[in-house]
Parts: structure tokens; sequence; C-alpha cells
């Protein structure tokens, strides 16, 4: 059990204690509900950790704890747990499809943490009501489809939209986080850099102005292949790290 998914299931298991015996009352002071915002400005945080019966925190704790612990070592903590309130946040704001529905449970934030789930292990089965077999990847479909579905046909009782907020929220901070990665921008700079700002002619012009002999054997043999490969297949067809070599040695020539 990973630190932030054992704190989550014990805040959350602490509630329902607390509010089960009065729960209309906890869900109307707590609970989200877009037309009283303005009233209720905690509520799109509050909302995630009420719950409308055993049941229904048992199946949101249960998928928290079989997708977190995972998810949570692969993020690392402060991704874990951004994630996780984005979708919850999100959750809230699809609801504004139903704007007179009051919405309470962590549906939103946990089917965000299975997406998550699904974006790295695809292809990991889960048993539904451990029988069924089915892909993380079709799981996420099966669900996305049916809230879609069910929440334009009116069905009651359960918050379709949030849950595809959930999903998009989740989605959403992955996409952005996955691309501010040292990684992910150590990658951009260097295709920057090695993106021809120049006809393929001139670059090769500039290449050949090199001096090898003055290099390093490795940088020599490396440089030389490379120059073959332009000369025979064309400029096109190197690769970014290539490229990016090639500026390299013409910059320290």
């Amino acid at each position: 059990m990973t630190p932030w998914v054992l704190r989550l299931l014990l805040v959350n298991v602490f509630i329902f204690l607390i509010t089960a015996p009065q729960l209309g009352y906890w869900a109307q002071m707590f609970g989200f509900r877009v037309v009283d915002i303005a009233q209720r400005p905690w509520s799109p945080i509050t909302y995630m950790f009420l719950h409308g019966g055993f049941w229904h925190l048992a199946f949101n704790m249960i998928g928290l704890y079989f997708f977190g612990p995972r998810l949570e070592a692969r993020l690392g903590g402060r991704h874990f747990l951004s994630l996780y309130f984005v979708a919850g946040l999100t959750g809230a704001l699809f609801s504004l499809l139903t704007p007179f529905s009051l919405i309470i449970g962590a549906s939103g934030a946990v089917l965000g943490v299975l997406l998550g789930f699904a974006r790295y292990w695809p292809s990991e089965r889960i048993y539904i009501m451990a029988v069924l077999p089915m892909e993380a990847r079709v799981l996420v479909i099966v669900f996305a489809v049916l809230s879609v579905g069910a929440g334009f046909m009116g069905i009651g009782g359960i918050a379709h939209f949030a849950h595809l907020g959930g999903f998009a929220g989740a989605w959403l901070y992955l996409v952005v986080m996955e691309r501010n990665t040292p990684a992910e921008k150590f990658r951009r700079r260097v295709e920057a850099q090695a993106a021809p700002k120049q006809p393929p002619g001139r670059l090769k012009e500039r290449w050949k102005e090199v001096q090898a002999e003055r290099l390093h054997p490795l940088n020599r043999e490396e440089y030389e292949r490379i120059m073959r490969k332009a000369e025979t297949d064309g400029i096109a067809s190197l690769t970014i790290a290539e490229r990016a070599f090639m500026e390299r040695v013409v910059q320290q020539k």
C-alpha cells in the first residue's frame, strides 16, 4: 500500500462513519450542486469525500485500492494526489450538464485513477466481479460509453457526467505532466536544435566545412558515417539524434 492511497482510504472511511447517520444534512452542506456553488464554494472538493451508502463507498475504495498503488508508484505521490483531485474537480465541472443534481462520492476521482492505470498498463487484465476478464483500456472505454449513454438518457441516481469528467481531467493532467517532464523537454530541445533551418544543400556544405581530422576518433567515425548516409540517402533520412550530433560538431569546429 502506497502512502497517499492509504491516507485517502482512511479519510474516506473515517468521514463515512461520521456522516452516515445524518447523510442528508452533510450532503446538503458539503455535496456539490452547480446552482449552489456561490453559497458553498468548498463543495467541488468536499463532495468527493461523501458517500451515499456502504456499497457506494466500497466500490470506490476497492477501485482506489486496486488501481491506486501501482499508479502512485509510477507517478510519485505529488502527481498522484494532483491527478486524483484534478479528476474529482473536472467531475464536478462536467456536472454543469445537470445543474440541479446533487452529487457526492469519489467516483470521478477514482475513475481518473483508473484512466491513469489504463494509460500505463493498457493490456493489464482486470477481472470484473472476479470472473469476467477485461483489459484496462477496454474497461475505460466501456465505462465512458455507458456514462455517456446513461447521462443523456437521464438514468438517475448516478453522477454519469462526473464519471466522464474524471476521465477527462485525468487524461488532461497526464498529457500536461508528460509534456513537462525533464526527458520530454530535453527531447523537444534536441529536436528544435536538429531541425533544418537551412536548405539541405546548405546544411551539407556547413557539415563539410568540419575538419574531421581534428575530431576525436570516435566522433570522427560517427561524423563520417552520418555524412555518408546524408550523401547516399539524403538529409531527410537522418534521425533527430544524428542531426543534433552534426550540429554540435559544426558548433565546435
